[in-house]
């Protein structure tokens, strides 16, 4: 993997890392979870207004045949999945939301499988295999009660879906496009759903707690402008499913930063199935992969 690639990567799922414990101290701090969103997402599409703003940036319109097909990746990477992470993370702990988020590269790997020709060995689908036991058990640690499940582990599920299939339809629009440019487009696309939450924003935002508001603030400019612009430009020099492979340390850091910020662990049976999760992301990516089928003339290449 390229090296700058992979150290975008990392400093991205650092910062995303981070946003599950922001998000549960800015809802218990008097945001609704449609307001966060609003709030996070308005704040993001003003910082890439201003740098469409600055000639040396040379943000170009989309071009007509690739305008609806980058609004609807920017309503299902963005609108769908942080209306399901949001909502979900409602009934869950930063942690285990963190756990199920970092299960994404599994269904990143599914998709690439479709859409990009990717193939797994025998391997890879054993870890596919470890990849969904981990995820049921986390879904079933999830609950107030011993095997019982939250309602907002299945958005969560929904939302990791989602950010995959955002993966891998995002890489080709790479050949066009810089990652500042699409990132900024599939920011302001995504932003357009959330404006139904805009009735009372401003009323929330007066009541809100200090840390709640400071905490919105942190969660539009680092973890949704600046991480997913980082994600972007490592997705421009890598393949989907190599970089997604830094996405297995999510999970970590969301539970370290929740443990430390909210002094909140997930249940004993949640962390197991983040393990066993995690493992399985471990082997699809790193010992999964065969080459890819390609069926045109071009040159096979070997997925790392």
């Amino acid at each position: 993997m390229n090296s700058k690639a992979l150290l975008l990567g990392l400093f991205t799922v650092v910062i995303w890392g981070s946003t599950f414990a922001a998000n549960s101290v800015a809802l218990q701090g008097g945001f609704s979870a449609g307001h966060l969103i609003l709030f996070r997402f308005v704040t993001a599409s003003i910082i890439f207004a201003i740098i469409a703003c600055i000639p040396s940036m040379k943000i170009r319109l989309p071009k007509k045949e690739d305008f609806w097909k980058i609004m609807f990746l920017g309503w299902i990477g963005i609108s769908g999945y942080h209306i399901c992470a949001t909502f979900g993370q409602l009934t869950i702990s930063a942690g285990t939301a963190g756990m199920l988020i970092g299960s994404g590269p599994i269904f990143t790997t599914i998709f690439a499988m479709i859409v990009l020709k990717e193939r797994l060995g025998k391997i890879g689908w054993v870890g596919l295999g470890f990849g969904f036991v981990g995820i049921c058990l986390i879904a079933l640690g999830s609950g107030d009660t011993s095997f019982g499940i939250a309602p907002g582990v299945f958005l969560t599920v929904l939302a990791a879906i989602a950010t995959s299939i955002f993966f891998v339809y995002q890489k080709p629009f790479f050949k066009k496009y810089s990652a500042i440019e699409l990132t900024a487009y599939c920011t302001w696309a995504g932003t357009i759903p959330f404006l139904v939450f805009a009735p009372g924003l401003l009323t929330t935002i007066q009541t809100a707690t200090s840390e709640a508001t400071m905490t919105a603030i942190y969660i539009g400019i680092f973890p949704t402008a600046i991480a997913y612009l980082t994600w972007a430009m490592a997705l421009s020099l890598a393949n989907a499913s190599s970089i997604s492979t830094t996405l297995y340390l999510e999970p970590v850091i969301a539970i370290i930063v929740a443990w430390i910020w909210l002094s909140e662990l997930p249940s004993s049976l949640a962390l197991i199935g983040g393990l066993v999760a995690i493992s399985g992301v471990i082997i699809v990516n790193f010992f999964g992969k065969k080459e890819r089928i390609v069926h045109s003339t071009k040159e096979i290449k070997t997925i790392q």
